[in-house]
């Protein structure tokens, strides 16, 4: 029996956090996020349109590389795009201000540190 879809993106995020346990996954996330944000850059700077599906092979691809072979499980993405792509610019956020471990903490999910 498969569970019910999810309808909030404050449901999400608990859900989104439990698929990214694994350092090594999270850390290529971070490293996707920030080459797609790069890239972003340089195809608007350059306007390089043509380009422009780069921004989603640097963001997308580590981050599927952590879920296949380190969480191995199936990305967010497929089933939930717009509210996985916001959660990981969230995550990322957490990261870089060093506050994700408390919102592991406070959902009781073990981020495997």
């Amino acid at each position: 029996m498969s569970k019910a879809p999810i309808t909030t993106f404050a449901a999400f995020w608990p859900f989104y956090l439990g698929e990214h346990r694994s350092p090594t996954a999270r850390s290529l996330h971070y490293l996707g996020t920030s080459a797609s944000l790069i890239m972003l850059g340089v195809v608007i700077s350059m306007q390089a349109w043509p380009w422009l599906w780069l921004v989603l092979v640097a963001g997308y691809g580590p981050a599927w590389i952590g879920h296949f072979f380190f969480e191995r499980n199936r990305p967010a993405t497929f089933q939930y795009p717009l509210w996985s792509l916001l959660a990981d610019y969230k995550m990322f956020a957490f990261a870089i201000t060093g506050r994700l471990r408390d919102e592991y903490q406070k959902y009781s999910i073990n981020g495997g540190w």
